[in-house]
């Protein structure tokens, strides 16, 4: 017959081997949790950097190549040489657009150390300075362009030689004295400076312009030029640059850590190339009809096992829409 289970013996409760079985199964639950979760977290931050990433690139080609699209861009066409009577354009390096020297026609590309002198902003390790490498193929590559295609006015009437003025059609503007501007009409345009403003009528006091009187119906435009480069942004890391016309430099993209640039140019003879060339073999400007960009981003945080940043390259094409083909 068998004993009845006393009362103590029902409330005995675990013993301290199950309980230690319970704890280490618990422990080895509460371990996969955690490990599902930082797994989750680093996938997390790495898609969260590379989307950072993309957008960067984006928004670099956007504005890059919105630029390269305009370059030498004229108002009343993309077939007039313009004058260019500025003084000394050669010296400054917004105003080189066909400068009686150079054919650089709104654009001018610098590989790698290629033409530090000539380039608005020198190597160093300062804010905005450009990134600097050990030769050529490991400097960035820069670019000028140049275009007079926005802030565009018509002409109403020009007197070259009495005023010296050019009547517009409108005084609701913003050019002031100093202002580098292109008029053009039909049949010629050029490249000068502004010496005053009142309302609509535009001085120009230039004796060159004397033997030039442009047509009403003609434009006049506010001349845009930038310089695109690879610059240290302060903060242990590189970004996309712009110095535009008359301006400080402006950090544009972050994590941008490489440009590289190359060129489709014709020949004498109008024929194409059969690939693209470095800025340093280019030999004539006005010949390029389309850039390759090759843009280089880095994540903004160390990640994976290896703690190193993302690293990863996008390239694009754009054709000059004011070269012919």
């Amino acid at each position: 017959m068998n004993e009845p289970i006393s009362t103590y013996q029902r409330n005995d409760g675990f013993s301290l081997v199950e309980l230690m079985i319970a704890m280490l199964l618990g422990l080895f639950i509460i371990g996969g949790v955690i490990s599902v979760f930082l797994s989750n977290r680093v996938a997390y931050r790495q898609n969260e950097n590379l989307a950072r990433m993309q957008e960067s690139a984006r928004y670099a080609f956007e504005v890059v190549g919105r630029d390269i699209r305009e370059v030498g861009g004229i108002a009343c066409g993309a077939n007039l040489a313009p004058l260019n009577t500025l003084t000394t354009p050669s010296a400054n390096w917004w105003s080189s657009w066909n400068d009686g020297t150079n054919n650089y026609n709104g654009i001018r590309g610098f590989e790698g150390k290629q033409g530090n002198a000539s380039f608005p902003k020198a190597f160093g390790t300062a804010v905005a300075s450009r990134v600097e490498g050990a030769d050529d193929d490991t400097t960035p590559d820069a670019l000028i362009v140049q275009s007079a295609t926005s802030h565009t006015f018509v002409i109403t009437a020009h007197d070259p030689v009495g005023t010296q003025e050019f009547s517009l059609n409108t005084d609701e503007h913003e050019i002031g004295a100093g202002d580098v501007l292109m008029a053009c009409d039909y049949s010629k345009a050029a490249l000068f400076s502004v010496t005053a403003v009142v309302d609509e009528q535009i001085s120009h006091s230039n004796t060159v312009l004397q033997t030039s009187q442009f047509l009403p119906g003609g434009q006049l435009s506010q001349l845009s030029a930038n310089a695109w480069y690879i610059g240290f942004n302060g903060r242990g890391g590189r970004s996309l640059y712009r110095i535009p016309l008359a301006g400080a430099a402006e950090e544009i993209a972050e994590g941008v850590i490489d440009l590289q640039i190359q060129y489709l140019a014709k020949d004498a003879s109008g024929n194409l190339p059969v690939s693209y060339v470095d800025a340093d073999s280019v030999t004539n400007w006005s010949r390029v009809i389309a850039i390759r960009l090759i843009f280089t981003l880095q994540s903004l945080e160390s990640l994976g096992t290896d703690s190193a940043p993302l690293q990863h390259t996008w390239n694009t094409v754009i054709s000059l829409r004011n070269r012919q083909l």
